[in-house]
Parts: C-alpha cells; sequence; structure tokens
C-alpha cells in the first residue's frame, strides 16, 4: 500500500523545505496525546503534561482527535510562515468549508461523509451522515460535530484560542530550542536538492519516499502509508517540513483543495534508519516458518556454517542454504568467512527491532 504525489509537471524548484510552528506544534499535541508513540520523548511530555493547567489540559483533551491519530489538514501547512501566530491567521483565512471537512475528517474516522460535492454544511444528508459517524466516535466526537455543523465560526475560534493558548504554555519555549536545527536541516535539504536533484534530497528525508519515473515521462512521489491514495502537485509545488517531535512518523498531506505536504522526522544521533512495510512483512515471512525459526535461534548464540546447522538440525545442506537465503534477503544474518566456511549469524540488532518478545524467544 502507498500514497502517490503525481509531479509530472512540477520542477524541481517548486519543491520547498521549511520549517512550520504550526506543524510543529500539531506534532507535539500528538506526542501529549500519544506518548507510547515517542519512547525518546517520554521526559518531555511528562514534565510538559505536569507544567500546563488542569484547565488547558481539559480543553486538549476535548480536541484531540484533532491530532492524536493524525492530524487535521489545517494544522500542517502548505506555505509555512515565520511565526505561530501568522500561520494561525492563515487557517482563519480558510474558507468554512474546507475547514469543516478537514475537521470531520478527524472528528468522523473517515473522509466518506457523503457524496464529493455533498457539504455537510448544508446537505441534510451530509449532515446526518457526519454526526452518525462522530457518534460512532465517541461523545466527545459528536458533541463537537453539533457545534461545528451549528456554529463554525465560534468553533474556529475556540480551536484558534487552543492553539494560542498552547503557545503561551509550552509550544514557544520548545519552538526556541528546536527551531535552529529543523532550519539547518531544511537548508541541508535545499542544498542536496540544487546539487543533486530531488532523488538525493528525497533519499535524505526517508527511505520510506520514492521518486518513480514511469516510461510515459509521468513522475510521481510514493509514500510507504498503510492506504492507497493519489494526489496531483500543481503549480504551487510541494512542502517538505522537518520536525524535532514527529518520530517515527511520516505525516503527508495529499487531499483534494490543499497543497501536498510531506512532514518528516529530522536525523538524530542513535536512531536506527527507518526500514519500509514491506521489508517488516518479509522479516515476519521468514522467521513465521519453523525451520528458519529453529535456524535463528541456533544462529543467535553464535556464528555457525551450513554443514554445522544442517548437521544440529538433522536436514540436508542444500535445505539449510535455502532456508538461510530467505533469512539473507530479509536482512536477518550477518556473515564473515573463515577460511573456505561461510559462517552466519543471526542479525540481533535487526532482530531487536521486530519486538523484544523476538528477541527474547530466540535467546532463551
Amino acid at each position: 500500500m502507498s500514497l502517490s504525489i503525481d509531479i509530472t509537471a512540477l520542477p524541481d524548484d517548486r519543491v520547498s523545505f521549511t520549517p512550520s510552528p504550526l506543524a510543529e506544534l500539531s506534532s507535539m499535541l500528538h506526542v501529549l496525546a500519544e506518548p507510547a508513540h515517542h519512547p525518546g520523548l517520554h521526559g518531555w511530555a511528562a514534565s510538559t503534561a505536569a507544567s500546563i493547567t488542569p484547565e488547558l489540559s481539559e480543553r486538549l483533551a476535548e480536541a484531540d482527535f484533532l491530532w492524536r491519530s493524525s492530524r487535521a489538514d489545517f494544522l500542517v501547512p502548505g506555505l509555512p510562515g515565520a511565526t505561530l501566530a501568522e500561520e494561525l491567521d492563515a487557517v482563519d483565512r480558510i474558507d468554512d468549508e474546507l475547514y469543516v471537512r478537514a475537521a470531520f475528517l478527524m472528528t468522523c474516522g473517515t473522509s466518506r461523509l457523503s457524496r464529493r460535492n455533498d457539504s455537510p454544511l448544508t446537505d441534510p444528508a451530509a449532515q446526518e451522515r457526519a454526526r452518525e459517524l462522530a457518534i460512532a466516535r465517541g461523545p466527545r466526537q459528536a458533541a463537537f460535530a453539533d457545534r461545528l455543523l451549528a456554529d463554525p465560526p465560534a468553533v474556529r475560534a475556540l480551536v484558534r484560542r487552543l492553539l494560542d493558548d498552547c503557545g503561551e504554555a509550552f509550544f514557544t519555549a520548545a519552538w526556541r530550542r528546536v527551531l535552529p536545527d529543523l532550519a539547518a536541516d531544511a537548508r541541508h535539504k535545499a542544498d542536496l536538492l540544487a546539487r543533486q536533484g530531488l532523488e538525493g534530497a528525497l533519499a535524505a528525508v526517508s527511505s520510506a519516499i520514492a521518486l518513480e519515473r514511469r516510461p510515459d515521462g509521468r513522475r510521481r512521489l510514493v509514500v510507504d502509508k498503510l492506504q492507497d491514495n493519489a494526489t496531483r502537485a500543481d503549480a504551487g509545488g510541494v512542502t517538505f517540513i522537518p520536525t524535532a517531535f514527529g518520530y517515527p512518523h511520516l505525516l503527508v498531506v495529499a487531499a483534494p483543495g490543499w497543497r501536498p505536504v510531506v512532514q518528516y522526522p529530522i536525523a538524530e544521533g542513535g536512531l536506527p534508519e527507518p526500514v519500509s512495510l514491506a521489508v517488516v512483512q518479509q522479516r515476519l515471512g521468514a522467521l513465521a516458518h519453523p525451520v528458519r525459526l529453529r535456524l535463528a535461534r541456533t544462529m543467535a548464540r553464535g556464528p555457525h556454517t551450513t554443514g554445522e546447522l544442517a548437521a544440529a538440525w538433522e536436514l540436508s545442506a542444500p535445505e539449510v542454504s535455502r532456508h538461510l537465503g530467505v533469512l539473507r534477503r530479509a536482512g536477518l544474518l550477518t556473515t564473515r568467512r573463515r577460511g573456505r566456511y561461510m559462517l552466519y549469524r543471526l542479525d540481533l540488532a535487526g532482530s531487536a527491532r521486530l519486538g523484544s518478545d523476538l528477541l527474547e524467544a530466540v535467546l532463551r
């Protein structure tokens, strides 16, 4: 599964790398709502949650569906500004129709509110469908949907005031700390774009993004995401936004009416390079076979030759070789030569990334 952005008619100089205060604030809000997604930020999340007032904490909980599982599109600007206030002013200028649809995408958990041309603000059937979906998501979402349908300007003002208050409570200090790193990363990616082209810049952004060139001349960005969706970049371009609070997420805005945006985590020392979902599936499949799992447990304890593995498990050498080939292609083995023998060992670091339970099982 993947998300694609058609950039056939887009020159490379229409691809921009720039920090965004609002996008970073929404990343911070996601960390506060889902700290388990971000173990490296547990300290920041705990100290920040403890420092904000109970009143602000309650207001954040009432609206956290706007950034908990994903982010409402208006929280990730396609044209970032210099300050949070500037970007929130730009959100205020979005028309009610576009704002409400983006909010309902998060509130109702689906984009299929109604037929594409039906407006939840004016069409009774679309309104009823929106309410049904919001009720299914929970009482807070249902109450938010009712208020948004009844008085969009009032709800928009409440959300704006909430984000402004977050700026005063914790965002400004955190933004001042991370902005130099975000700006440096954006400059580095822009330099790669100028010197090595789009492919070079994308390689530095994430291994989960690829530039696909088709024989008919079409080009598109393909992002490894758990969805099948496609959009097209118009002359306005595509925006890449670095984040210090987003790891391990790779967020993409690819909805009609919005400039395509990719928010990517900046590189940090000690963090492993993310692998694609296809690689994870390949590794899980490789270890799912009972024979390969037995071989993996043996190789977890030290390097072995093909002959040693065959003797240990009463298998033929060709059979062991076939299983080793599957594990090697999945990136789960390391090798070294000893004379005329090849020694195979389970890559414990790579295996550990599949989960601590697996590592404990193979080392038991």
